[in-house]
């Protein structure tokens, strides 16, 4: 592991009114362990754990690919702020990283194409092709196996997103190969029992308050997807 713990600091949240210092996880989650190369958040949509998952990015000086350029009709002064009120506990002093959502993938790959044409020898790090000339999930493929083979701290938001089950699978190769060895630690924000399933990792429950940790086997989606499997019929008669 890279990092050992997450401290929030709930005595010090500038508001308890606007979000994310509303949310009641928040408040009532001051400590979240990490002792497992891959730990997940499982919950809802809007449950914070992509607020939370950026915030550690931030602490953490991590960079977030994302256009903060566009106006906003409400804008909430606290919304990006949650980072400034927590602490990290390093196992070994700080590493490198990187943020992965599906949302920015493309702007990246974007800009990784016009830095090729002055150094087309970068392609070579992503399988020696154009990320925009694959399909976006072989681009995906890609870019997990090239980034997370070198030493650090990786957090993702849903990178099943644009992932078939196969590719899934294949991320999920790549997870156990760079985080078994200890180079790489994985914190991932998903919805896919496909990934979740990965040996012995860590998954918390943000569905929960206090936020806990729970086993595969408890995790929402295993369970509608399994009862799904088994009860299609039932399902697709009551549509």
């Amino acid at each position: 592991m890279h990092i050992n713990k997450v401290v929030l600091h709930p005595e010090k949240y500038p508001t308890r009114e606007l979000y994310p210092f509303d949310l009641e996880i928040f408040q009532t989650a001051p400590e979240i362990i990490f002792n497992s190369p891959v730990t997940f958040f499982a919950g809802e949509n809007g449950s914070g754990k992509s607020t939370f998952l950026k915030a550690i990015c931030r602490k953490c000086g991590i960079h977030i690919w994302e256009d903060t350029s566009g106006a906003r009709v409400n804008n909430n002064p606290y919304e990006n702020l949650l980072f400034e009120f927590m602490d990290v506990e390093w196992q070994a002093g700080p590493v490198p990283g990187s943020y992965f959502s599906s949302q920015i993938f493309h702007d990246f790959a974007r800009y990784l194409d016009e830095w090729a044409r002055a150094d087309p020898g970068m392609l070579e790090y992503f399988g020696g092709e154009s990320l925009l000339t694959q399909s976006h999930g072989q681009s995906l493929i890609s870019f997990f196996q090239a980034r997370y083979a070198i030493k650090g701290l990786y957090l993702m938001d849903e990178p099943e997103t644009a992932l078939s089950p196969k590719s899934q699978l294949k991320l999920l190769k790549i997870l156990r190969e760079n985080g078994d060895t200890g180079k790489a630690q994985f914190i991932i924000n998903s919805h896919s029992p496909i990934l979740l399933a990965y040996p012995d990792a860590l998954i918390y429950d943000f569905d929960s308050i206090p936020i806990k940790t729970i086993r595969y086997e408890e995790t929402e989606y295993y369970q509608i997807y399994k009862d799904f499997m088994n009860n299609t019929e039932k399902y697709l008669a009551e549509l």
